[in-house]
């Protein structure tokens, strides 16, 4: 599959969704922010602290590294790096000021500093060559990938890392539909469960069709590799609805 392919399914998605995302998803989050992690945490039938576990394995990181965390949400990553490896400089940056500012308060609660820049992911406020390290999570199903990764391999030094986290599509057929009907039912629950209001319940079923046009662990492996980065390696877990991926600046 070459990148003009790949291109084209990005057209197609953002004819899909492009509306949702410029212009409900940042009320989605503004309204989940406060139970967004209690709420994974129940659709993930409790794995999610293990899966943020063996996704922050993944990452290599230094003494005084610069670590940029794209969509960080609620600050789990950066703050489970800097408990690692005190001296690292972290970067956080993502469009939801609400989900931001629980990350905020979760790392001063902790005696960690964040940088902390409410931008759009798409054109990153930063220099070429910045960053040591980059990660994503749980967010790209959300974003136009080729102008997201784009911009992380921009701001990456020569030879730093980029490490990924998401729900993909399974690329087993049975698989994909039984995950799909599972996000439904889950959406649904957590929305009463957890009282969520009306740009949420509005994009219920969005959740679920963005899996469905999103990519593979064998697909966003292949994206990376014809963007231009080296040493990519995917790791599927949990069926292929999760992968981890890791790549690197040549």
């Amino acid at each position: 599959m070459n990148c003009s392919v790949y291109a084209g399914r990005e057209m197609a998605r953002a004819r899909a969704f492009e509306s949702i995302w410029d212009h409900e998803l940042e009320d989605v989050f503004a309204d989940v922010a406060r139970y967004y992690d209690r709420a994974n945490i129940f659709a993930t039938l409790g794995l999610l602290n293990n899966l943020r576990g063996r996704f922050l394995s993944t990452v290599a990181v230094k003494p005084n590294d610069k670590v940029l965390d794209v969509c960080a949400g609620t600050n789990v990553i950066g703050i489970g790096l800097l408990q690692r490896e005190p001296t690292l400089r972290v970067q956080a940056i993502d469009r939801s000021r609400a989900m931001q500012e629980v990350g905020g308060a979760a790392a001063r609660s902790q005696g960690l500093h964040i940088e902390s820049a409410i931008d759009d992911v798409h054109r990153l406020p930063f220099p070429d060559n910045s960053f040591d390290v980059v990660t994503l999570q749980w967010a790209t199903r959300h974003l136009r990938v080729i102008e997201v990764f784009s911009e992380i391999q921009r701001v990456l030094k020569p030879g730093g890392h980029f490490y990924h986290c998401d729900m993909l599509r399974p690329a087993n057929k049975f698989i994909e539909n039984a995950y799909c009907l599972y996000l439904t039912a889950c959406t649904w629950a957590v929305s009463r469960a957890f009282r969520s209001q009306a740009a949420a319940l509005r994009c219920r079923r969005y959740f679920t069709d963005a899996i469905r046009m999103f990519y593979s662990t064998e697909e966003l492996s292949h994206l990376l590799g014809e963007l231009g980065y080296a040493d990519v390696a995917g790791k599927s877990v949990l069926f292929g609805t999760v992968a981890f991926h890791r790549a690197r600046k040549a």
